[in-house]
């Protein structure tokens, strides 16, 4: 998704007060150990364009998702579109944001909701070298099966590598058609170095 020099240059803004709107500590709300910034609008050019050039992809998707779970509305075919929905139901807070992780630091299995409007799938871009700048901090999934235990999955990143995955749940396919299936993402802790993540969120905030 990004060369790595677009990471460097993304994971160089993290000190500038000027780009972010609030900044998070985790271990101050039993988050984790880590803390991570919400970027202010309007967003930093590499970002805007990632996420305005991303969601006319998985719009269809989340609808197909909309479908098989019978449930109503419709999202729009561009991110602007989408946005003016979340700005008239009173979510009009920029969502990207970029988590820093030192050694030692971890992020808690959870989901990123904001609202009553929530777009069923985000990313993550890997902004650091895995290797070079940092040891462990592996992405994780979690998948909540019901009635039955969660199963779990590492997903391997290499720098400006992005993962896909849903904010709150999937559609599965059932023995009586498609049922929902609760998925929470993580990171594990790190065992050496520094960690930057840009994280593309697709609903804003309430």
């Amino acid at each position: 998704m990004l060369t790595a020099e677009e990471c460097r240059g993304l994971a160089a803004l993290y000190p500038r007060e000027d780009v972010f709107r609030s900044r998070v500590i985790m271990q101050r709300h039993a988050f984790g150990r880590g803390e991570y910034q919400y970027f202010r609008y309007p967003l930093p050019r590499a970002v805007e364009g990632l996420r305005q050039a991303i969601y006319p992809h998985l719009a269809p998707i989340a609808n197909g998702w909309r479908d098989r779970l019978s449930e109503d509305g419709r999202f729009p075919s561009s991110l602007g579109a989408y946005l003016d929905e979340c700005h008239k139901a009173g979510q009009q807070r920029p969502t990207p944001l970029m988590l820093k992780y030192e050694t030692g630091d971890y992020n808690c299995l959870h989901q990123d909701l904001y609202g009553d409007l929530v777009f069923p799938l985000q990313l993550t871009v890997l902004l650091s070298a895995p290797g070079e700048e940092f040891t462990g901090g592996e992405f994780l999934l979690v998948e909540q099966r019901p009635r039955v235990q969660s199963r779990g999955e590492v997903v391997p990143l290499r720098q400006g590598e992005a993962v896909i995955f849903p904010v709150h749940h999937r559609p599965v396919q059932g023995m009586r058609g498609h049922y929902r299936v609760t998925m929470r993402h993580g990171v594990s802790r790190l065992r050496s170095g520094q960690r930057y993540t840009l994280g593309i969120i697709f609903h804003d905030a309430a």
